[in-house]
């Protein structure tokens, strides 16, 4: 190639996989407790197409009650790790998920919660 006159074309095509994350179940509904009472529930966080390790935060929706003042009822819990681990297969550990909802004042709501990666995706 270096003392030959001729061109070569090298032509390189790939395909961008974008790092995303399935929930099973894929929705969750609590059920109604009394006052004071925590209710939870397990949610299996499954990671798909991660090219590096990465860890998983929350972001737990925030509720203004009648009386003006905002509360937070939801805790969440990784009890083996938020830590997106990649195996030499290229595959990802799936991580377990605890949200546990307790209220003093009664609340009825539809909300989101956000999980997002170190890169906020």
């Amino acid at each position: 190639v270096n003392d030959n006159p001729l061109q070569y074309m090298l032509t390189l095509s790939g395909t961008l996989r974008l790092p995303k994350i399935g929930f099973h179940p894929p929705f969750l509904m609590l059920m109604p407790v009394p006052l004071d009472v925590e209710t939870e529930a397990v949610v299996t966080i499954i990671p798909q197409d991660f090219i590096r390790p990465s860890q998983i935060r929350v972001k737990l929706p925030e509720l203004e009650l009648p009386d003006g003042t905002r509360t937070c009822p939801f805790s969440v819990q990784f009890p083996e790790g938020q830590d997106i681990v990649l195996s030499s297969d290229g595959t990802s550990n799936e991580l377990t998920c605890r949200i546990s909802f307790r209220s003093s004042k009664p609340m009825s709501f539809l909300r989101e919660m956000l999980f997002i990666d170190e890169e906020d995706n």
